[in-house]
């Protein structure tokens, strides 16, 4: 895959973190900006996917009534509030 060059602007605290999170990974600034970009596209594209997913359940009519959404938070409000 043929690469390019980007530039964008950031701030020094970031630049700053950014090399000393490369200097004790013993790796570049571009392999770590590559490494964030990529899970920052994966997220979007997963996110994008169950946007997709939940749209089309919605068009087939495959949906949960508002109640019974309410009734099973409250139950795990519940749960999560008992002291262990």
């Amino acid at each position: 895959m043929k690469k390019q060059t980007i530039t964008f602007r950031a701030d020094s605290i970031r630049i700053n973190a950014l090399d000393r999170l490369a200097r004790y990974r013993d790796c570049s600034r571009s392999y770590l900006l590559n490494e964030a970009l990529e899970q920052f596209l994966s997220i979007r594209d997963y996110h994008r996917e169950q946007i997709e997913k939940g749209l089309e359940e919605a068009r087939a009519g495959e949906l949960v009534d508002y109640e019974t959404v309410r009734a099973d938070w409250l139950k795990r409000l519940e749960r999560a509030e008992r002291p262990a």
